[in-house]
C-alpha cells in the first residue's frame, strides 16, 4: 500500500472529513429540532436521521479514498461479509449504492450508460446502475473505489452471478462465489457443511489479497457485533406493533442503511441503540408516525426508492400506515441464528435462510404471521419489475390473502429504482381504490 495514499486517507477521511461531516450533522440536528408535522399527516423525521446521514456519508467518503490505503471488496447484499470485515476490507454494497442512486433520482442517467453499452433494460435496475457507474464513473457519492475482490452469494438471486462476472471481467479481479442450496423448510446439516466449506476456501484467497492472517478472535467479535446489531434492528422494527405505530415502513427503508453497510461494526450497534431509545420516547409521549392512524398495512418487496416520501404521504392522507415490510424485516429475523462461538458454521447457517432463498410458500407464511403480529388490516405487494425472484408468486399470494384469509391485498406495479417503469396516475388510482375497500 502507498504511503502517500495512506496519508491522504487519514487526512481526508479521519481528519478533515470527520470534522466537516460532524459539523454538517450538528447543523442538520438544529434544523430538525424545529421540524413540524409533514403536510399535517406524517410525524417529523427522527432526530437520529442526521446521524444516519453522517454515518453513510462517512462510509462513502472512506470508499472514495480507500484505494491504496485499504483493500476493497464489492459484495452482494446477502453475502457473508463477516470474514472480510475481520480482515479489514472496506466493503461496498453495489445494491445499496444503486438504491441511493434511486433515492436521489440518478438511476436513469447512470443506468443508461450500461444500456448504451448493450445491457438490456430487462436486467435488474440495480445491476444496470452499478455497471453503468463502473463504465462511466458517474455516482452521487463522488467516486466509487476500485474493487480488489468481488464476493457474490446466490441466496438472493441468480442475477448477481452474471452481474458480478461482468464486474470481474471489467476490473480483472478475483470473484468469490458462495453457492447456497435452496431451503424449503430448514437447511440440513449437509447444506450448512457445504456452505461452510466454501467459506473456509474463501479465507486463504482473502488473506492473500490483504497480506494478513484471519484471526478467529476478530472473526468472533465481528459475528457478535453483527448479531447484536441485527437484534437491535429487529427490536426497532417490532416497535411497529404498537398501536398507533411510532414509525412507518418508510422509516425502516431509510434507517436500514447501517444494518446493511455497517453490519459487524460497533457504530451500527450504537446507532440502533440510540434509534430504539428515540422510538421509545415517541411511544411514551404518544406521538404516532401517522396522524389519525385508522388502517395498518404490510409492505412486501423492495421499496420504490424514488417515491419514498410521496408514497408515505399518499397512504398517510388516507389514514393508513404501512407499519412494516418483509424487506426490512429480513435483515433482523435471522439474528438468532448467529453464534459467535462457532462463527463459520453460524454464518453458513444464517446466510442460507434469507427470505428469497426459502420459496414463495415460506414468504406467504411469514407475511400471514406479520399481519397477525402487527395487527394489519391489509397488504401491499410491490410487483417489482426489476426483482423477479421477490415478485414471483405475488398474484397467487394476493389471492390467498383475499380469498383464504379475508385480508384485502393490493398489487402495485413499479420498479425499485427505475422511474421509467412507474406511473403516478396508475399507482394513485389503485391506492385510492384499495383504501375504499379497506374503509368498507
Amino acid at each position: 500500500m502507498s504511503l502517500r495514499e495512506k496519508i491522504l486517507y487519514q487526512f481526508n477521511v479521519n481528519l478533515i472529513g470527520r470534522a466537516v461531516l460532524s459539523y454538517q450533522r450538528r447543523q442538520n440536528e438544529k434544523k430538525m429540532a424545529h421540524r413540524k408535522w409533514q403536510k399535517d399527516v406524517l410525524a417529523p423525521p427522527f432526530r437520529l436521521s442526521a446521524r444516519m446521514k453522517e454515518l453513510m456519508s462517512r462510509h462513502y467518503l472512506e470508499g472514495r479514498y480507500a484505494n491504496g490505503a485499504r483493500k476493497v471488496a464489492w459484495v452482494t447484499s446477502g453475502a457473508p461479509i463477516e470474514i472480510l470485515k475481520a480482515l479489514g476490507f472496506y466493503i461496498l454494497y453495489p445494491e445499496n449504492h444503486a438504491a441511493l442512486c434511486g433515492a436521489r433520482r440518478k438511476t436513469v442517467e447512470i443506468a443508461s450508460e450500461a444500456e448504451n453499452a448493450g445491457f438490456s433494460r430487462d436486467i435488474c435496475s440495480y445491476a444496470r446502475t452499478d455497471i453503468g457507474a463502473a463504465l462511466s464513473g458517474k455516482t452521487p457519492v463522488g467516486k466509487l473505489p476500485r474493487p480488489d475482490i468481488l464476493l457474490a452469494c446466490t441466496n438472493i438471486c441468480q442475477t448477481v452471478l452474471y452481474w458480478y462476472r461482468v464486474l470481474a471481467d471489467y476490473f480483472h479481479v478475483p470473484l468469490i462465489l458462495v453457492d447456497t442450496p435452496f431451503v424449503y423448510e430448514k437447511a440440513s446439516q449437509n447444506d450448512i457443511a457445504y456452505v461452510k466449506r466454501q467459506l473456509e476456501e474463501m479465507i486463504p484467497v482473502a488473506e492473500k489479497i490483504t497480506g494478513k492472517r484471519l484471526l478467529y478472535k476478530k472473526l468472533k467479535e465481528v459475528v457478535h457485533l453483527s448479531k447484536e446489531a441485527s437484534y437491535l434492528w429487529l427490536e426497532v422494527l417490532n416497535r411497529g406493533k404498537h398501536v398507533p405505530s411510532p414509525l412507518t415502513a418508510f422509516d425502516g427503508f431509510i434507517h436500514m442503511a447501517p444494518i446493511v453497510d455497517l453490519r459487524g461494526e460497533p457504530v451500527a450497534v450504537a446507532y440502533y441503540r440510540q434509534l430504539l431509545k428515540e422510538i421509545d420516547e415517541r411511544i411514551e409521549k404518544g406521538i404516532p408516525a401517522v396522524k389519525n392512524e385508522r388502517k395498518r398495512l404490510i409492505w412486501d418487496n423492495l421499496p420504490i426508492w424514488f417515491k419514498l416520501r410521496e408514497m408515505a404521504h399518499t397512504f398517510a392522507r388516507h389514514g393508513a400506515n404501512i407499519v412494516t415490510a418483509t424487506y426490512t424485516y429480513a435483515w433482523g429475523e435471522l439474528a438468532p441464528m448467529m453464534e459467535e462461538a462457532r462463527p463459520l458454521e453460524s454464518v453458513a447457517r444464517t446466510y442460507l435462510h434469507p427470505i428469497l432463498n426459502r420459496g414463495t410458500g415460506h414468504k406467504l407464511k411469514t407475511m400471514r404471521q406479520m399481519v397477525q403480529d402487527f395487527s394489519a388490516d391489509g397488504v401491499v405487494l410491490h410487483s417489482d419489475r426489476s426483482c423477479k425472484p421477490y415478485s414471483l408468486g405475488q398474484i397467487d399470494q394476493r389471492d390467498y390473502f383475499v380469498n383464504e384469509y379475508g385480508v384485502p391485498a393490493l398489487l402495485l406495479e413499479a420498479d425499485h429504482s427505475d422511474p421509467r417503469s412507474y406511473s403516478d396516475e396508475q399507482a394513485e388510482n389503485r391506492i385510492a381504490a384499495f383504501m375504499e375497500i379497506l374503509e368498507g
